[in-house]
């Protein structure tokens, strides 16, 4: 009798796992701290007709947060096991939040995501985030699943092949982008005091 041995599914270091929910939670407080104790009139003000509310941009994060994990755990994990792509992902971990912080170069949001197809107000946007963003955080704390070896195309190919834990950290500086953009529309001159 004769046993094979089968590679066993590695999941995150523990410094990995860590990494990753500080920068969810660092995400997550930097979009509450920036929303937190709006009026009315300071949630709807808008730049420009063509610009985003900060209330726009809360519905997008809050939008984002569940279609991005929903790529994350019905498309990037239900991919095979590659572990030969690995190479195609190398040095990404410390380079997606800072690049999509980067608000020079400007993107279309999906339609499914788009905050003028779907109005919702500042504090509604918030609340589902914040319920979006609790199985996000849960997935990352307690999923024992490898994630470096499930690797996925970002549709822009400048992005190129991301892991799923780059997935995460991807769905976290998307945060952090739109809350600088939150921020953008409050540092207005013409931003209502109250």
């Amino acid at each position: 009798m004769f046993l094979v041995a089968v590679p066993a599914t590695e999941t995150l270091t523990q410094g990995e796992r860590d990494k990753g929910i500080a920068e969810l939670e660092g995400s997550k407080k930097a979009f509450l701290d920036a929303t937190k104790g709006l009026s009315e009139a300071q949630w709807n003000f808008k730049q420009a007709p063509d610009r985003w509310s900060v209330a726009e941009c809360a519905d997008h994060i809050a939008l984002a947060e569940g279609f991005i994990f929903g790529r994350i755990t019905d498309g990037v994990m239900k991919t095979p096991l590659t572990p030969e792509k690995r190479s195609a992902t190398a040095g990404k971990d410390d380079k997606l939040v800072p690049m999509l912080q980067d608000r020079t170069h400007k993107a279309t949001a999906p339609e499914p995501i788009d905050p003028t197809k779907t109005p919702m107000s500042g504090p509604d946007a918030v609340k589902k985030f914040l319920e979006s963003r609790a199985k996000t955080e849960d997935f990352i704390k307690t999923t024992q699943e490898d994630l470096r070896d499930h690797i996925y195309d970002h549709p822009v190919p400048a992005i190129g092949a991301m892991d799923a834990y780059q997935w995460v950290l991807f769905l976290s500086g998307h945060t952090r982008r739109h809350t600088l953009q939150i921020l953008e529309v409050k540092a207005d001159p013409n931003f209502p005091k109250m």
